[in-house]
């Protein structure tokens, strides 16, 4: 009868560990994985050397090292609700807006002001909506990331996600941005997705947009200087009109805002808005807006904005992320 208790307190205390494991909020290390077993593995590691001309050796070696990332795993496995995203304004407020952050902002375009003005002269953008960019993404190359990035890509690309196809395809642009910058893959770190630097870019984008803005020799998505460049480049490219409307808040009081749809991708005439009961409470000179709502936990609040509000979001296409920058710009101005 003692022998039974004692295999009994064992199982208990075994489900006990295993209970409190899966539901610890601590983070998940990742573990050793054989990828290699994997045909798809092997199917990525022929196309490497084939179409890229790597050797069979180098890609094997690394991908052979590579851990399997399991917190990372977790963020792309759960249930995706589209349009969902956002989550509440005041929790994004509270983590890119709060005094200290905009204080910081103030500090940076002090401090870079050289920077940022050949960047807004030469790519004809505002350079407020650069600190602000650099700001969101990073707090000004504090926080860029402590993910291993071989590790996050690798998890991703080989095993089931909503995402895999795009992070397969992100991690051929990893090797491929390792060798055109002569880096060694295993000494980079980034956000969970595989985002680098201080504007967080994935590899793809990262190869499409870095450069020597600082020209010290070296294309550099950790340096700030790099970073100034790299976003004034990207707002040019995608459209921006330095001066012009970005958003603006409206005149909406209500609860929930029903009457139309928001989007960041459709554009009402101000005719139709005014319609509804919907007007802007400063100057908006476009005769179309995108409508725009951040959600609160008691109210929604109503924007009007234009065409260089669409830059921002094809960055990251979140409203919250959208108006952010905006308000950051304004404080630094």
């Amino acid at each position: 009868m003692l022998l039974f208790y004692m295999h009994l307190f064992k199982l208990l205390l075994l489900t006990l560990i295993i209970t409190t494991a899966t539901f610890s909020k601590e983070p998940i290390p990742p573990v050793e994985y054989n990828f290699l077993a994997k045909k798809e593995v092997q199917r990525f590691i022929n196309k490497m050397v084939k179409q890229h001309h790597f050797k069979r050796s180098y890609i094997t070696s690394v991908l052979q090292s590579a851990k399997l990332d399991q917190e990372t795993l977790d963020r792309y496995t759960g249930k995706y609700k589209k349009g969902k995203t956002d989550g509440t304004w005041e929790r994004y407020k509270a983590h890119v807006l709060d005094p200290i952050s905009l204080q910081k902002a103030k500090d940076f375009k002090e401090a870079y002001y050289p920077t940022l003005k050949r960047a807004s002269d030469e790519y004809g953008v505002d350079m407020e909506y650069i600190v602000a960019f650099i700001g969101v993404e990073s707090k000004f190359g504090e926080y860029t990331g402590d993910f291993h990035i071989i590790d996050a890509l690798a998890t991703l690309a080989f095993h089931k996600n909503r995402m895999k196809k795009f992070f397969k395809s992100e991690l051929e642009n990893l090797f491929l941005l390792s060798r055109e910058e002569n880096r060694t893959i295993d000494d980079m770190y980034g956000s969970f997705a595989g985002a680098m630097g201080c504007v967080q870019q994935v590899p793809s984008v990262q190869r499409k947009f870095d450069m020597d803005y600082n020209q010290d020799g070296i294309k550099d998505p950790w340096d700030l200087e790099d970073c100034i460049g790299i976003i004034a480049s990207f707002m040019h490219r995608k459209g921006w009109e330095k001066g012009a409307t970005v958003a603006v808040p409206t005149n909406f009081k209500g609860k929930r805002f029903k009457k139309l749809k928001t989007s960041r991708k459709k554009k009402y005439s101000t005719k139709v808005l005014k319609k509804y009961g919907i007007e802007a409470n400063k100057p908006f000179n476009e005769s179309k807006a995108y409508l725009l709502k951040t959600y609160n936990k008691t109210h929604d609040d109503v924007w009007m904005a234009g065409k260089n509000f669409r830059v921002l979001t094809k960055y990251n296409n979140s409203t919250n992320y959208g108006v952010a920058i905006y308000l950051i710009a304004q404080e630094v101005k």
